[in-house]
């Protein structure tokens, strides 16, 4: 017999008693076969990289599987005919690993790290310190009252327009009307 390592991914709607149920289907079903489940390990409910079948998370779980082929070909045709499985992944390994697997390694030493001491305050943006700055300086930066370009300036600002009468020169406008000026 071989050793395998398959990975299923189940749609997010079922719960994880169901995905635990189908994972003893796939077991009754390598057994009858003349295979046996090694371990398995769910590793609960992740965000998918990209949408599948509609579903933008689903339940992983980690199957270790001591079979010979032709019971892994018939798991992995029931796995295809359910519903509930989203994908599946089986690779041939040379030996099977006893203990958690990487994954769930990663997730333990995540929590055993401390908390950032050079934050107070929680979240992303906390209560951070933003030093004194008063509610007229809020947003304006260098450009003083809450200018926002030159619309919302007091005075009119010279434009600059290309006069059609005479060749396409370009003469500054002023408050008076052209027609005014000539």
């Amino acid at each position: 017999m071989a050793f395998y390592e398959c990975v299923l991914i189940a749609r997010q709607d079922v719960s994880s008693t169901q995905v635990e149920s189908l994972v003893a289907d796939f077991t009754k079903i390598l057994e009858d076969n003349g295979g046996r489940m090694a371990s398995s390990e769910y590793w609960g409910l992740r965000t998918l990289a990209y949408k599948i079948k509609k579903n933008r998370k689903g339940h992983y779980v980690l199957l270790n599987i001591d079979t010979p082929a032709p019971a892994l070909h018939e798991l992995e045709r029931n796995m295809r005919l359910n519903d509930d499985v989203v994908r599946y992944l089986t690779v041939k390994v040379d030996e099977l690993v006893e203990g958690p697997s990487i994954v769930m390694q990663q997730r333990h030493s995540r929590d055993d790290r401390g908390g950032r001491g050079d934050r107070r305050g929680g979240g992303r943006f906390g209560d951070r310190d933003r030093g004194d700055r008063g509610q007229s300086d809020r947003g304006q930066g260098d450009r003083g009252q809450g200018d926002r370009g030159p619309a919302a300036r007091s005075e009119p600002a010279a434009r600059s327009e290309p006069d059609r009468s005479s060749g396409g020169e370009a003469a500054p406008q002023t408050g008076a009307s052209e027609g005014a000026a000539k």
